[in-house]
């Protein structure tokens, strides 16, 4: 939940910011922190809420909806994503940020780097906006494949792709 709260996660329409009550955080002292949705200061892929606040509850409210309604639309997402994303593999999800009126798969399919691969990483044949661990991948070489694509994609659209996943520590 941290995650989707730090980077306002969205997929099909919604994103977190759609349906955050509030969220509890601690900070450095170990103090708890209370932000309402307005607090969290939410823009498209991101929450303005300070770096340093690790995030350990958060409040949702869902909307109303006939079940039946609501379980169809659930089965439909589901569908789309499984024909559309690698959902039954190792990947640390979406990988980068959608440039303002632009597709990132699209700009990284035109730069040719469908399927590329680095040791045990690759880039998804079937959406190529997410890297794939083939297993033993290691985090280098996952930043190397990512890292390669943001080049190509530079190369040939001048479009200076942002990573989506958070990367910490140091790479292997």
């Amino acid at each position: 939940i941290g995650g989707a709260l730090r980077m306002n996660a969205g997929a099909y329409g919604g994103e977190t910011k759609d349906v955050l009550v509030e969220a509890k955080a601690l900070d450095h002292a170990g103090e708890t922190v209370t932000l309402d949705n307005a607090a969290m200061g939410f823009s498209y892929r991101r929450s303005a809420a300070p770096e340093h606040l690790i995030f350990i509850e958060a409040v949702f409210q869902g909307r109303e909806g006939d079940a039946e309604t609501v379980r169809a639309e659930m089965q439909e997402i589901t569908g789309k994503r499984s024909s559309s994303q690698p959902v039954n593999t190792h990947t640390g999800g979406s990988t980068f940020k959608n440039p303002p009126g632009r597709k990132s798969w699209q700009l990284i399919d035109a730069a040719g780097c469908r399927g590329l691969r680095m040791g045990n990483a690759q880039v998804s044949d079937l959406h190529c906006n997410f890297l794939i661990n083939h297993g033993g991948a290691t985090a280098g070489e996952i930043e190397a494949l990512g890292e390669e694509v943001r080049r190509r994609v530079r190369e040939t659209s001048g479009v200076d792709l942002e990573w989506e996943i958070k990367r910490v520590g140091v790479t292997a």
